[in-house]
């Protein structure tokens, strides 16, 4: 029966060649540009989460300065209220850091590197740019950032020389006019002032890096800011980055500092991230439903023009949901057709954006369209033509199981 149905509804959709194709084109327009832009959209955001994870520490641990130290008078009165206070800056940073770096290092599943981060003044050839200046054991924190993977010139490994020596991102050196061998001035908050060789270049690819960091080694970054044996944060870096809430969590229970995530860090962005793909699936079910429109249309026109047809079949002994199915059938028929179709065409734009070269230089470095092939848009995108097809079919579907082939032959002799 399921096959003499699905013959007679592809008879009558290739009775009506024009519009069934207008309206199985539709269909592959809708499937094929959702596609496209549900790939599009998913590659700048894999592309952004990968930029978090790698070029950002999964989880930072530092002095907390969110708020305020609890106050005396808490702990003597039940009901005291506050004004006006703002957390203390501690330039001793983290107290005892070598005890808590081996502390992380018993259990965190990862690598832990401390550093010193101060804000000072580069000075070369009669340019002053103002720098963050990141003091670091090179050795360790190559293991918790990609900094080895980003220079373009020199090695970390050249940071431990004996001589005062500085690493620059290519936007501090654009600035300065300087290059590998100069030597530059860095001028820390404190009055220090102290010469160093550039050793090498990096680039990131995030221009916020790029453009105002420096490494230098630990010890000169120390004396900088006249902090001996002090760092400011401990950085770490995960095996498995997704579980960075839980071990900043047990890290905060452990040590009594503050740690934070690079979800927690991130925490707008990614909920920017959630908003905008609700949005895009939302313009999505619009697109294929206004296409479902197209095949709602020709199905009714069928339903019309087939009264006597379906009449005939009725007093043939074929029941009302039998014409459901057909006219149903019709409706899905064209809908795997255009989603068929729309694969073949979101798969050719998805080829041709990931194609395109450019250079943009803003936020983040880009070179090319970031976009990403996945399975899932073809299925949801085939669910959501398929559903509008099912929708567009059921009504005529529903109008045709309800006529009477008596009143219907009657009337047509």
């Amino acid at each position: 029966m399921i096959r003499l149905l699905l013959d007679l509804a592809l008879t009558h959709i290739a009775g009506r060649g024009r519009q069934t194709a207008v309206s199985v084109l539709g269909v592959a327009l809708g499937v094929g540009f959702s596609i496209a832009m549900a790939a599009l959209m998913q590659g700048s955001q894999n592309d952004l989460i990968d930029t978090l994870v790698t070029e950002y520490p999964h989880v930072t641990v530092s002095v907390d300065t969110r708020k305020p130290r609890p106050q005396p008078a808490s702990d003597v009165f039940d009901a005291a209220a506050y004004s006006g206070l703002r957390p203390r800056d501690d330039r001793r940073g983290i107290l005892n850091p070598a005890a808590v770096e081996s502390a992380l290092r018993s259990w965190v599943p990862g690598r832990v590197s401390g550093t010193l981060a101060l804000q000072a003044t580069a000075r070369y050839g009669g340019s002053d740019v103002g720098v963050q200046v990141i003091g670091i054991d090179p050795d360790r924190y190559v293991t918790v950032a990609p900094l080895a993977d980003n220079m373009v010139q020199g090695r970390v490994a050249d940071l431990k020389a004996t001589a005062s020596r500085i690493i620059m991102g290519d936007g501090v050196a654009e600035k300065l006019g300087a290059s590998v061998g100069s030597t530059v001035t860095l001028s820390s908050s404190q009055g220090i002032a102290r010469r160093f060789k550039v050793v090498g270049i990096f680039n990131s690819g995030v221009s916020a890096e790029d453009d105002v960091m420096v490494y230098v080694f630990l010890k000169n970054a120390q004396t900088l800011a006249e902090q001996s044996s002090a760092i400011s944060d401990i950085r770490v870096s995960l095996d498995d980055p997704y579980q960075a809430d839980a071990v900043a969590d047990r890290i905060e229970r452990t040590v009594a500092l503050d740690a934070k995530s690079w979800q927690e860090a991130n925490q707008s962005l990614l909920e920017a991230i959630f908003v905008r793909n609700v949005i895009m699936y939302t313009v999505v079910g619009a697109i294929l439903l206004v296409a479902g429109f197209g095949i709602f249309n020709i199905v009714s026109t069928i339903t019309h023009e087939k009264a006597r047809d379906i009449a005939i079949l009725k007093s043939l002994g074929f029941r009302a949901a039998d014409m459901r199915r057909l006219f149903l059938l019709e409706g899905l028929a064209m809908g795997t057709v255009g989603s068929v179709l729309g694969w073949a065409l979101g798969f050719a734009l998805t080829m041709v954006l990931g194609s395109i070269r450019f250079e943009v230089k803003a936020e983040v470095e880009m070179t090319h369209l970031p976009v990403t092939v996945d399975w899932t848009h073809y299925a949801l995108a085939a669910v959501f033509a398929m559903a509008s097809a099912a929708i567009a079919g059921y009504l005529p579907a529903r109008r045709a199981a309800s006529l009477n082939p008596v009143d219907i032959i009657r009337g047509a002799t």
